[in-house]
This record gives C-alpha cells, sequence and structure tokens, in this order.
C-alpha cells in the first residue's frame, strides 16, 4: 500500500529537483511495499538515493550562498541518520521498523517539499539559478529575510518535521 502518492501539490516548477523528488516518492512506496526478503535491498537502495537527493540539494544551495541553509541541511542529517540506523537494526533482524520509517519519512517529506524545498525552488528562480549551468554563487544575490522559522530556527536547529518522533513512539 503506497505510504506517499506523487502529486501536483508536491512539484515545485523546477525540473531537476521534481524528478528526483518522484523518485523518491516512488523509492518510499517500495520500501514500505517490500518484502522481508528485499527489505535490506530496498533500504540500501533508498538511503543511497537520498544521500544523492540531498547531497544535490545541498551543493545548489552551497553554490546559491542560500542562507538557511544550515537549518535545511540539518532536517536531511537527521533524516539520513534515522535511516542508518532503521538499516543497523534491519542487519540484526528488525525489518519491521521499514515499514516505520517508509511512513514517518513520507509525512515528514510532504511537508518538507512543500515548505523547506518550495523556498529553495522560489530562492533558485529570484536569483535565476539554474542546475548544470550555475556552478558559482550569484554576485547580489537576493536577500533572504526568511529562514525556517520558528524558535527552532532562532536555537540554530531545525528538527521540527524528522520522522524520528514518529519512529520512536512505534518503538515504545
Amino acid at each position: 500500500m503506497p505510504v506517499m502518492t506523487w502529486n501536483a501539490a508536491l512539484m515545485l516548477d523546477q525540473s531537476v529537483m521534481d524528478q528526483t523528488h518522484e523518485e523518491f516518492a516512488q523509492l518510499l512506496n517500495r520500501l514500505a511495499d517490500a518484502s522481508d526478503g528485499d527489505v535490506a535491498a530496498v533500504l540500501d537502495e533508498f538511503i543511497a538515493h537520498t544521500q544523492a537527493h540531498f547531497a544535490q540539494e545541498e551543493q545548489w544551495m552551497e553554490q546559491m550562498a542560500f542562507p538557511p541553509l544550515h537549518c535545511h541541511h540539518g532536517e536531511h542529517q537527521g533524516v539520513l541518520e534515522i535511516a542508518q540506523e532503521v538499516q543497523r537494526r534491519v542487519a540484526a533482524g528488525e525489518v519491521r521498523l521499514v515499514k516505520v520509517l517508509a511512513q514517518a519519512t513520507a509525512g515528514w517529506f510532504a511537508n518538507h517539499a512543500v515548505t523547506m524545498d518550495a523556498m529553495l525552488a522560489t530562492y533558485m528562480k529570484q536569483i535565476d539559478f539554474q542546475p548544470g549551468r550555475d556552478a558559482q554563487p550569484k554576485v547580489g544575490a537576493v536577500p533572504l529575510e526568511f529562514g525556517c522559522g520558528g524558535s527552532a530556527h532562532a536555537a540554530g536547529g531545525c528538527s521540527a518535521h524528522q520522522p524520528e518522533a514518529a519512529a520512536s513512539e512505534q518503538n515504545q
């Protein structure tokens, strides 16, 4: 049963990002539906894709001098740390955690895509940054007057949407 349906609401009008996000959603669904015998291989594929996906976005953010880079990166790191912990636990036989990871990550991603990634896509348009064409920060880039928002941003961290809360609830 799919945990995420790719739809127009998730599209950001940034072709490379939209394609990567659609692949991410497809992998989440494969992860949720994986048999116990296939779960480790699908989880490995999901983690590899997610690492490349996040690294790609972070490279763009660095190239553009994207103001809330640290906040966006923090969310990515949190998701990867959880996925890698689930990977370790799956290797120890706890395959049920993959379903929890898929469900929680789908919820996190639905919000992340329409907030943080939408902000990134908007900024890319504002400064006319095009992946593959632009390798240097734009001189005189449009200042971004907002960060992740809320007290977590003010405190220097932004973990409000990480899937660990759902995963830890399931483990109790």
